[in-house]
């Protein structure tokens, strides 16, 4: 935002004009972590349940942040303490007004947007879409978890002056919170990765979850694209006749036609795509699929090596000393990711296959059944070794008959790795985010 000063952005914001130059050069980021705060930020004072972080403001202040945007009553304060030609804004709700700063430059970028959901495996779609596009276009995605109704706007005011597209990943947990990320970003094109049991907890059915998902499509203007998996009946209602719908998958318009030694041959629409690629589990090819087909969404039919940086704690493989190898795929969960991380688990090479297991949370009533099924299918796959961690855990080794190790902590999980892993042992660690599965390797 270098190219717009104080007053555009006070405008945009909807804030006012506490402190400062209304002519100073705008500020290069935001940030709502006062501590994070470096010269050439803005420092949003986010209320939160515990921790009001208006309260930080002044420390922001004393950081070098090109200014603030607060609440009401901490604007006199921040101003106060405020150096020579440091921005103080104030706003009613700093929280709808970083949102609206951030629609503002989202407009003054003036490129595509691509908005990205789905109950699992969005992130790797993301971070696959921003591959096949950055050979061709300027290109800005979220990074880290940024996809919330707090984060999708700090990732949206990370892009430079210049970007060609955005391809953004959007969160949610329950009714309305879609609907609120595409009226920030503004989205050309839409993208549900897939529908699934998660967010039970919130939503109660999965219909409900198909819902709130859907509001990316209903929320797109006119003649956008939407891009949805092939045959899935659950989002068929929300389908609308003046989008360009493309499906992908088996049967879509957008399908794999070969993939052999990490080469895939895709039709898209009747126009052959061949790509080279990295990874070889079939979520991430069906992944693949869908962000081909949100790429020639926007004009880009991709072609050649795909260079992806998957982010951090999906999928990474991590080789141990010993011959010991880990997949560490522990950044979130819920069952329609277990099973598809447990099937690539089960074919790999190995000479056994241990499954270290946490809670997949927020499944509502019926969370002990979608454990259990875990476990069964653990079972059907042949896997040897189940550590099931945490008590929420437990369930999943109800319906898996082999070797089975029960542990409290992700720390016990690592020090019973070290004891039981052997050379050529393959080991998939998975969990929701809240089970801090990371902590195994630590």
């Amino acid at each position: 935002m270098t190219g717009r000063d104080a007053a555009w952005v006070a405008e945009a914001s909807g804030a006012r004009l506490v402190a400062g130059d209304p002519a100073r050069p705008g500020p290069e980021r935001a940030v709502v972590d006062s501590r994070e705060t470096r010269a050439g930020d803005l420092f949003v004072g986010v209320p939160g349940a515990r921790v009001d972080g208006g309260a930080f403001a002044p420390d922001a202040l004393a950081a070098g942040a090109w200014g603030v945007l607060v609440a009401d009553r901490h604007a006199e304060r921040a101003a106060a303490v405020s150096a020579e030609g440091q921005v103080v804004l104030a706003a009613e709700d700093p929280v709808a007004a970083l949102g609206a700063l951030a629609r503002g430059w989202r407009r003054a970028l003036g490129c595509p947007a691509i908005g990205v959901t789905g109950s699992t495996g969005k992130t790797s779609t993301k971070d696959i879409l921003a591959a096949l596009l950055r050979p061709r276009l300027r290109t800005h995605a979220n990074r880290a978890n940024l996809n919330t109704e707090i984060g999708l706007p700090l990732a949206l005011l990370e892009a430079p002056e210049g970007t060609e597209v955005l391809v953004l990943e959007m969160a949610m947990r329950g009714e309305g919170q879609i609907a609120q990320l595409a009226a920030i970003a503004e989205p050309e094109v839409g993208v549900i990765v897939n529908v699934g049991p998660v967010h039970l907890e919130l939503l109660g059915t999965v219909e409900r979850v198909a819902a709130a998902k859907a509001e990316l499509i209903r929320d797109l203007p006119p003649g956008a694209a939407c891009v949805v998996p092939a045959n899935e009946p659950l989002l068929e209602r929300h389908l609308r006749d003046d989008l360009d719908t493309i499906t992908f998958g088996p049967g879509g318009d957008v399908h794999l036609v070969a993939f052999e030694d990490g080469r895939a041959r895709i039709d898209a629409r009747g126009q052959e795509v061949e790509l080279e690629l990295p990874y070889a589990e079939p979520y991430n090819l069906l992944n693949t699929l869908a962000a081909v087909a949100a790429a020639t969404a926007v004009g880009v039919v991709p072609s050649g090596r795909v260079d992806v940086r998957f982010s951090p704690l999906r999928n990474e493989v991590v080789e141990l000393p010993g011959g010991v190898t880990v997949v560490n795929d522990c950044y979130n969960a819920n069952p329609m990711s277990m099973r598809a991380a447990l099937e690539h688990l089960a074919a790999a090479p190995a000479q056994r296959r241990i499954a270290v297991l946490g809670e997949m949370a927020e499944l509502g009533p019926e969370s002990e059944r979608f454990h259990r099924d875990v476990g069964a299918h653990a079972r059907e796959l042949g896997i040897d070794v189940l550590v099931c961690v945490g008590e929420a855990a437990l369930p999943i080794a109800d319906e898996f008959d082999g070797e089975t190790y029960p542990v409290a902590t992700p720390e016990e999980a690592g020090a019973l790795l070290s004891e039981i892993a052997a050379p050529g042992d393959r080991v998939l660690i998975k969990g929701s985010r809240s089970a801090g599965l990371e902590r195994v390797l630590a």
